[in-house]
């Protein structure tokens, strides 16, 4: 089965002109809003968004009930985090969840934004707070929200105790001062710096917890390097190992399990979540792990989804083969079912693993080096414009409401992942459909097996 596809993502990439060949990025920079109860961080977090949003597919099917989302301002863009409502309801052990929440923002965030109440409160846990993120060389950046009315913004003045500096006054409910506390934050973020050494291929082992990633990592090593339990959740810091195999030099990343939203339920999860998807942000292909016995799952398709959206390469590696009785014909149909089941994302290959026995356990470098050399592939215009022909041919775009769509040319306009630019009299009315017949047939005619695509349509 060929892959289906979405209009893409309109985010920036580092653009290579032949081949693989050293990015400068890294992942991007997380700004965390902490606080007590009640302050107004979550309509914060929404006034912020409804700025600008960073665009990804819509692809049907999958929830995005998330707590964080990557904000874009004066062309910086990071992780916005929202601890709202991740904090017990129990008097009793608010304190204790507070200033753990405090402790793991500082330590995982690049910038630490606290909000306060104008109007007042239980400045006790301000107080808490503001000691915990004190400690730490972190920026830090103080806003005093809910100061909707002249009368309010004086009040902010009276923070200056917390000994970090004058608080923003603000309002999320108007939207007074958003954009000083956006050109804070922007302010005091890290420098994008270039951490990459040049022909090395980052290879981010990810997916859902106890699915046996650490193990995996260890049989490719050849050494315990992570710390392997049956314990779901075991590892939580990304761990990076360099390792040669075949001439070519990779940068392992081992991360913590994504969980479902709904299950990360303490903040030192939620962060370990967030730092996998960093991880995943700043590698050249991702080695997405599932698990054979278990099937795979509504979670597996989310981490997936997570890897296409950051625009890496994917490579499908299930697990635990040796646990699984098996005849000739089941790998077969195993993958056609999971290449159902992957829907748009069906342009992945698949490789049947076994992390215990080693069974093909260091093919997955290998095949992840052809993924990271297909993504710098650079078409001729020629030959694009010959597939267009042919496709038109065999294939036309209908008529939308009596007007014909013509197309002009198709050009290649940047590689990692490679980026298709068709010019056509109706840009408007391509049907999605369409859309993804063009890049089935992409995946069909050029070798592009684990690159995601982008598809572009413009007018000439």
């Amino acid at each position: 089965m060929t892959a289906k596809a979405t209009t893409a993502a309109k985010t920036s990439t580092p653009k290579r002109d032949d081949g693989p060949a050293v990015i400068s990025r890294r992942g991007l920079p997380i700004v965390a809003i902490i606080g007590r109860p009640n302050v107004g961080k979550s309509s914060l977090f929404n006034r912020f968004l409804r700025r600008r949003v960073a665009v990804v597919d819509d692809i049907p099917g999958v929830t995005r009930d998330r707590n964080y989302a990557v904000c874009d301002w004066r062309g910086r863009q990071f992780y916005l985090v929202d601890t709202g409502g991740m904090l017990p309801e129990s008097e009793e052990q608010l304190t204790q969840a507070m200033l753990e929440q405090a402790k793991v923002a500082v330590a995982e965030a690049d910038v630490v934004l606290f909000v306060v109440d104008t109007r007042g409160g239980d400045d006790r846990f301000d107080d808490l707070i503001a000691k915990e993120i004190r400690r730490s060389e972190k920026p830090k950046i103080l806003v005093a929200n809910k100061a909707d009315t002249e009368r309010q913004v004086p009040e902010a003045a009276r923070f200056i105790r917390f000994g970090l500096g004058e608080a923003i006054p603000v309002s999320a409910e108007s939207g007074f001062n958003s954009g000083d506390t956006l050109d804070a934050i922007v302010n005091n973020l890290p420098d994008m710096l270039d951490t990459r050494e040049e022909d090395v291929i980052r290879v981010a082992i990810i997916g859902r917890p106890n699915v046996g990633k650490s193990s995996l990592m260890n049989r490719i090593l050849g050494e315990e390097r992570a710390v392997v339990s049956p314990i779901a959740g075991t590892t939580r810091d990304a761990i990076d190992s360099n390792v040669t195999h075949a001439g070519q030099r990779y940068c392992l990343v081992d991360t913590a399990g994504l969980r479902r939203r709904s299950k990360i339920t303490e903040s030192v999860e939620f962060y370990t979540s967030l730092r996998a998807l960093k991880a995943l942000e700043d590698c050249d292909v991702a080695i997405i792990v599932t698990d054979a016995v278990d099937g795979f799952t509504t979670q597996d398709l989310r981490v997936v989804e997570q890897a296409h959206e950051a625009r890496r390469g994917i490579l499908i590696a299930v697990n635990k083969w040796d646990a699984v009785e098996k005849d000739g014909k089941l790998a077969d149909q195993l993958t056609r079912d999971l290449k159902e089941r992957l829907g748009p994302y069906a342009y992945a290959p698949i490789v049947y693993i076994s992390a215990l026995t080693g069974q093909r356990a260091r093919k997955t470098l290998e095949m992840a080096r052809e993924i990271h050399t297909r993504a710098g592939t650079r078409l001729r215009t020629s030959e694009l414009n010959r597939f267009l022909k042919d496709i038109q041919t065999h294939h036309g775009h209908p008529s939308v409401e009596g007007r014909d769509m013509k197309f002009n040319y198709v050009t290649q306009t940047d590689v990692c992942p490679p980026t298709f630019v068709f010019f056509v009299n109706h840009p408007e009315i391509v049907r999605k459909s369409y859309i993804s017949y063009i890049a089935n047939r992409l995946y069909e005619s050029f070798d592009l097996a684990g690159v995601p695509l982008r598809l572009s349509f413009q007018q000439k």
